[in-house]
């Protein structure tokens, strides 16, 4: 079947780049485009889905996770300081 299509800019290139890596013609590259789209892209094998495995963090008592953000902020402000310190030098 012959069809005029108008393609998008940003289309058209990465058509014209799959032709180039392909060594395809422009009817093969679209007709191989088209039944990945449609087929749901079938063709890619699946990754498998990422899991997650909580683990104690096997703290010392006393040292409470949720105070960890405060010991990150202080430690960027000592950085910052540092650093400006030496700027004035």
């Amino acid at each position: 079947m012959r069809t005029i299509v108008t393609l998008e800019k940003d289309i058209e290139r990465m058509v014209r780049h799959e032709m180039h890596r392909t060594r395809r013609s422009f009817k093969e590259t679209l007709n191989a485009t088209l039944r990945l789209g449609f087929a749901g892209k079938a063709g890619e094998p699946t990754a498998s889905r990422f899991v997650i495995r909580p683990r104690a963090l096997g703290l010392r008592a006393g040292i409470a996770p949720t105070s960890f953000n405060k010991l990150a902020d202080e430690l960027e402000v000592d950085a910052f300081l540092v650093k400006s310190r030496r700027e004035r030098k």
